[in-house]
């Protein structure tokens, strides 16, 4: 490889070659086959690498060394590696500051000057004076892998809870403690997670936990029966309240927050990612009971604010596109809602300040907000800088100024005030990124999926790039969980697109884009839908001359994870390059790790019937990796404390892959230590791993980046 490298750059480095580089094929570590038979009503399907899915074996680990060194060997041979690395490094190095916002006498924000592991929380009093650091996740543990998962403050300010992760876990420690002095009040809350802190004055928080896990181990095992509890400031924590949750609500997700001013506690419960019933309990008269709002998981519904006793609700019930109704607290069921925004033809989300009610719509995947009183009257169209993404438009009664971030895939993420009263937004921080915006172009296209839903995609490449069929694409998506794929920028999709790259980013069903009818299309039986929808989009790209197959990457995270690993072993032929992240690999068992058992309203289960149980084998990765297929060459990353979705499936995956694979395309698995599924991540690792999955995909596309030519 070092030889072919040389002759490229004396040639005067070559964009493309015919074919990627021949060396010897990978050499994987060898591993072993259980005869393990599970039986589903009556078919009998073997589980050959069960035993990878114990996470706490000593057989695991030294597989999993013995993988990183295969990978990371493979990897680090990749001449223009250094040269990716070095300049994803220097994009990265820019100051990110995000949205202040006020708790007591003090604007709080945070920043990263550039490189640092973990973003800094900072404070001042008036905005503009010369802040003070608050909190520095980057001092919690030397290598940065100790993160600030959560910050919850009193409404008075005096008082924060923070929540910690280690190595990426889900698993949280809760840490409460005056915001003047820093001391610590009471004592660490331990087996946290799925939580934040909701505080209920100054005496104590509501906060959510499992019991640990009896049967496996702590990231693997699974979590059932989560809990609320109430928590008295000084109190030990085995004598906290329990709220709602426990046996008596098997199968719950609860979550609680109190409304601004603090009469009312509201308590979510769901059984899935999807649909939650809903209570209230009014916090002024005591021992007042929680009464039910609505009594069912079959829709989505949660109180966005009150007045006084006028309580407003954010539904999709009876409204698939969302809707904002108001009621009150004496009898506040369905049967007495009345809308205040109705539903429209776009997906509504919500937020509220300064006693109005900011309507976001998804008008095909890009943002538009409208203002509106309490009274459901419209007051403005709010002006954004552009097409793209918004959050924020969120504050408290009082404010008179908030603020939101605005983004899309070639403008960095920029805040901007917003006064309630004139409608104006003034630009309050943008950042100053290595690379000039004006140089790329950002098209919005509809195709046809296979059974002809029209789909929308975003496809972003730098002016000037021909479509001759030869571009290296990066095809991405999710398609679940109603989770929209809007417009956003990624530093390191900069490097991509600079040497030529093409981004596309479908807005696939099973998101959110189109609303619950776009979810549910590509849900339980339907989920071939999104597989279809993906395959439909590089089929697209392809017939456009925007790429061939020799130079299509497809990468998905999660659930996205599992959309890659499904249409390469579908349409392998169809892509040169597969990154599964995190995936969901192994459809038959997902539902017994962890918190997996929540994912059955998306995926449904393979016990449920026999019906769900062979539609689901139909396209579970780890089961239709078929022998002498050559499948495209494959970096599966995962990480050694993802508890959301546990290794294994990915261990699974790729010893599958590794066994059956036919030609000399390689199946690698990059298995990050002391990281979980993604959130919390340390600078450093996105860097790294940034760099691989780009290194990997050119070199394997027989591309070399022009950024090479600028490293010699």
């Amino acid at each position: 490889m070092r030889k072919l490298f040389i002759l490229i750059v004396l040639a005067g480095f070559v964009s493309y070659c015919s074919q990627p580089p021949k060396e010897e094929p990978v050499a994987y570590p060898k591993t072993d086959t259980v005869a393990h038979v599970d039986e589903y009503f009556g078919t009998k399907v073997e589980d050959p690498y069960r035993w990878l899915e114990n996470d706490t074996s000593a057989a695991t680990a030294q597989w999993v060394e013995a993988e990183n060194k295969v990978t990371f060997g493979y990897l680090n041979n990749i001449d223009f590696k250094d040269a990716v690395k070095e300049r994803l490094t220097k994009l990265w190095d820019y100051e990110k500051v995000y949205a202040p916002f006020k708790r007591g006498d003090y604007y709080y924000f945070y920043k990263n000057d550039g490189l640092q592991n973990q973003n800094v929380l900072y404070r001042v009093k008036n905005l503009g004076d010369e802040p003070e650091e608050f909190l520095n996740p980057n001092t919690f543990s030397a290598d940065g892998t100790v993160s600030l998962a959560g910050l919850s403050f009193s409404k008075d300010g005096s008082l924060a809870g923070m929540l910690l992760s280690d190595g990426g876990s889900d698993w949280r420690k809760g840490v409460l403690f005056n915001t003047a002095t820093k001391e610590l009040v009471g004592d660490t809350l331990r087996d946290l997670k799925f939580t934040g802190f909701s505080w209920r004055g100054n005496e104590g928080v509501y906060y959510g936990s499992y019991d640990k896990p009896k049967d496996g181990s702590v990231l693997s095992g699974k979590t059932q029966h989560h809990k609320l509890y109430f928590h008295k400031l000084g109190e030990p924590q085995a004598s906290d309240k329990l709220i709602l949750g426990g046996a008596e609500f098997p199968r719950r997700y609860v979550g609680a927050n109190l409304t601004e001013d603090e009469r009312f506690l509201v308590i979510s419960a769901s059984v899935s990612t999807t649909g939650n019933e809903l209570y209230i309990q009014d916090l002024t008269v005591p021992n007042s009971p929680i009464k039910p709002i609505v009594d069912n998981v079959d829709k989505e519904h949660y109180v966005i604010d009150n007045d006084g006793e006028t309580l407003f609700i954010f539904t999709n019930l009876d409204a698939p596109n969302n809707r904002i109704v108001k009621t009150s607290f004496a009898d506040p069921t369905p049967a007495t809602w009345a809308d205040v925004i109705p539903e429209t033809k776009n997906v509504l989300s919500a937020s509220t300040a300064g006693k109005k009610i900011f309507a976001e719509y998804l008008v095909d995947a890009k943002s538009e907000i409208k203002q509106y009183n309490r009274k459901g009257e419209l007051e403005r169209d709010v002006e954004l800088p552009g097409i793209g993404s918004i959050y924020g438009f969120g504050g408290e009664e009082s404010d008179t100024d908030i603020y939101y971030t605005f983004t899309s895939f070639t403008y960095p993420s920029s805040i901007f005030s917003y006064n309630i009263a004139s409608g104006k937004s003034s630009l309050y921080q943008q950042p100053k990124v290595d690379f000039n915006p004006e140089d790329y172009t950002t098209e919005q296209v509809f195709y046809s999926s296979k059974d002809g839903t029209k789909i929308p995609m975003f496809i972003t490449y730098k002016k000037g790039v021909e479509k001759n069929g030869k571009n290296p694409t990066y095809l991405y998506s999710y398609g679940g969980f109603n989770i929209s794929m809007t417009p956003g920028f990624s530093v390191s999709r900069i490097v991509w697109l600079e040497n030529g790259g093409i981004y596309a980013q479908p807005s696939i069903r099973g998101g959110g884009e189109y609303g619950e009818e776009w979810h549910l299309a590509g849900t339980k039986m339907k989920k071939q839908n999104v597989f279809d929808d993906f395959i439909g989009a590089a089929e697209y790209l392809i017939k456009e001359g925007y790429t061939s197959s020799d130079y299509l990457a497809i990468a998905g995270g999660s659930n996205g994870g599992l959309l890659v690993g499904a249409t390469m072993t579908q349409r392998p032929e169809l892509f040169k390059v597969a990154l599964p992240a995190v995936g969901v690999m192994d459809m038959l068992r997902y539902h017994t790790f962890t918190a997996g058992a929540g994912w059955a309203y998306d995926y449904g289960t393979s016990e449920e019937s026999e019906e769900m149980f062979k539609y689901i084998l139909g396209y579970s990765p780890v089961h239709n990796v078929k022998e002498g297929v050559k499948y495209p060459a494959t970096l599966v990353t995962t990480a050694d404390h993802d508890d959301r979705v546990v290794p294994a499936h990915s261990f699974k995956f790729a010893a599958q892959l590794q066994a059956k694979q036919a030609g000399d395309n390689p199946v690698l698995i990059r298995i990050e230590t002391r990281a979980g599924h993604g959130a919390g991540k340390p600078t450093s690792k996105i860097i790294e791993e940034a760099a691989d999955l780009y290194s990997f995909t050119w070199y394997n596309m027989g591309v070399v980046p022009e950024v090479a030519k600028k490293a010699m």
